[in-house]
């Protein structure tokens, strides 16, 4: 079965069209294993993980335990706390670590990149502690101003940056940038939700502290994400949501806490979807991730050559390391106006922000068409959606 046909939702047409699903920086789809693990558990072994001895528990409890074995696996990571997302993941280190190491007149350091996810959290954190917040400018080559981030550090505490732009597909320096970091005392979360779809980084060689991603952005399920911290980073962070299973010892007198990644876990954790991303991680496995990233980025970057053809306003470069995204404006269509046309033949595209405000205002403009590409699309979905947008432009221009 060739790896495109293990994908259920492939199968369907919208329209009366097949589906063309260019949607993958928001979602992707789900290859038949992964439904299967999470139909699996729920007819088979459901029970609640950690608290009873009893053979359903105790493979609920192997299921789930086996995702976070897998996740240090692939990214070579001490420490793996499982959450509801990236953006749960950010937000923990804010609250986690940002509430017990940062004071008034401390520094972070942002760029205009930054997904909302990775900018609310601080600007909530900065109203309450009094930290300070400094955005690194994209530049018109649309990549960080590395002269700006440099003058940025003097006595910055925490350095956050985006992996990959979900909006123009680049990648950042990023060994640059840690190794600036740490040089001026500066911790470093990357927001990876972008990056890890499309390359296997090695946490503990990349260095960062903190490093954010989720699932369903990797044919895993939605409602599940990761924070690998480095150890030291860990030690440093308290728990600021209690509950079940995060406590060692609970009295009226006060209580202890775990010392592993349960400490920031309380309550019923995703079960289901852990086990539904255990089986998306075997399911990378199957594959060379890094010939099918150089093959997607060759098919964006020939989308964005023939959309340039044709008079529409490209934003990105699609260098090598860079992911397969093209988002793209045309001088008078509207965007909605072409997305829904698009989706009137069966292509999914997205239109909007993004999530990215700070990003398209540096840009000028409010928000674009985006058709990202993953490992199931082929160069003939990217030839018809090509044409489509050919005769788009031709009736409506």
């Amino acid at each position: 079965m060739s790896l495109r046909d293990q994908f259920p939702i492939l199968q369907r047409k919208v329209n009366g069209y097949p589906l063309v699903y260019l949607d993958n920086a928001a979602t992707t789809q789900k290859p038949q294993v992964v439904l299967d693990a999470m139909n699996g558990y729920y007819s088979q072994s459901n029970a609640n993980v950690h608290r009873a001895v009893h053979t359903l528990a105790g493979e609920a409890t192997e299921g789930y335990e086996s995702c976070r074995t897998k996740l240090k696996q692939r990214f070579n990571a001490s420490k793996a706390i499982i959450t509801s997302g990236t953006t749960e993941a950010i937000n923990l280190v804010a609250h986690a670590w940002g509430r017990a190491n940062l004071r008034s007149g401390d520094a972070i350091v942002l760029t205009e990149m930054e997904h909302h996810s990775d900018i609310v959290p601080w600007q909530m954190l900065a109203q309450e502690r009094g930290v300070e917040l400094r955005y690194v400018p994209v530049t018109q080559h649309f990549t960080l101003d590395m002269d700006a981030f440099a003058h940025s550090l003097d006595g910055a505490k925490l350095v956050c940056v985006v992996h990959t732009s979900n909006v123009l597909g680049v990648r950042n320096p990023l060994e640059d940038i840690i190794a600036q970091s740490h040089a001026a005392g500066a911790k470093v979360l990357i927001d990876a939700a972008q990056g890890v779809p499309h390359a296997t980084v090695d946490f503990k060689a990349f260095g960062a502290d903190f490093m954010a991603f989720s699932a369903h952005k990797m044919c895993g399920p939605t409602g599940i994400g990761a924070l690998l911290v480095q150890p030291d980073a860990f030690e440093e962070m308290q728990p600021f949501m209690g509950g079940g299973d995060m406590i060692e010892t609970v009295s009226v007198e006060g209580s202890t806490y775990q010392t592993n990644e349960h400490k920031f876990e309380a309550g019923t954790p995703r079960i289901a979807e852990a086990i539904g991303w255990s089986a998306a991680l075997d399911w990378m496995d199957s594959f060379d991730l890094d010939a099918e990233h150089e093959r997607m980025v060759s098919i964006a970057r020939w989308v964005a050559d023939e959309l340039r053809t044709m008079g529409m306003s490209v934003y990105g470069r699609h260098d090598d390391d860079d992911a397969a995204v093209v988002s793209f404006l045309h001088p008078t269509i509207n965007s909605e106006d072409m997305a829904h046309l698009l989706d009137a033949r069966g292509y999914a595209v997205r239109t909007g922000h993004h999530c990215a405000q700070p990003l398209l205002n540096r840009l000028g403009i409010t928000g674009t068409v985006r058709a990202s590409f993953y490992v199931y699309n082929t160069r003939e979905e990217a030839e018809g959606l090509v044409a489509e947008l050919k005769e788009i432009v031709e009736k409506f221009a």
